[in-house]
């Protein structure tokens, strides 16, 4: 894993930025194609109506601080760009916002990111095995709880 710890910072942050402006685009548009769709079903009623209509001009007014701010919380940042999508949010309102949010993005992972990925890297491959294995049943305990609170 030695390319990993030689991988200058540049390199490094320009990766991490084009992978979340894929990512956060790609769920824009999934967005934007979902609203689309609705469109054209029993279900276009949702889309029309006062209350999303509403929604939709706040969106479009304040919404674009949403973005940028959901690129610093966990498990949140595909949801806020499919919201933008589904809710139509102007391109042009919504790429500086998304080129912000992921800026901020790059720049946490490249650097206190980056250093935990190191720091886990160098307890050796029997940690790494076992922290997977952690994730793993707590995962699959977390999905069986909820499976039957259903």
């Amino acid at each position: 894993m030695d390319w990993l710890k030689d991988a200058p910072f540049g390199w490094a942050f320009a990766f991490l930025f084009l992978l979340s402006m894929a990512r956060a685009n790609t769920t824009y548009w999934l967005g934007r194609g979902i609203a689309a769709g609705v469109k054209h079903t029993r279900f276009q009623h949702v889309l029309t109506g006062p209350i999303y209509q509403r929604a939709e001009r706040f969106i479009q007014r304040w919404g674009i601080l949403a973005i940028p701010l959901s690129f610093m919380t966990v498990g949140i940042q595909t949801a806020v760009n499919a919201s933008a999508g589904v809710a139509r949010m102007p391109v042009l309102r919504y790429l500086p916002a998304v080129v912000v949010g992921c800026l901020i993005w790059a720049t946490m992972y490249s650097t206190v990111g980056m250093a935990v990925i190191y720091a886990w890297l160098a307890l050796g491959w029997q940690w790494i095995v076992a922290g997977a294995l952690v994730l793993a049943i707590t995962t699959l305990a977390w999905i069986r709880y909820r499976r039957q609170d259903s």
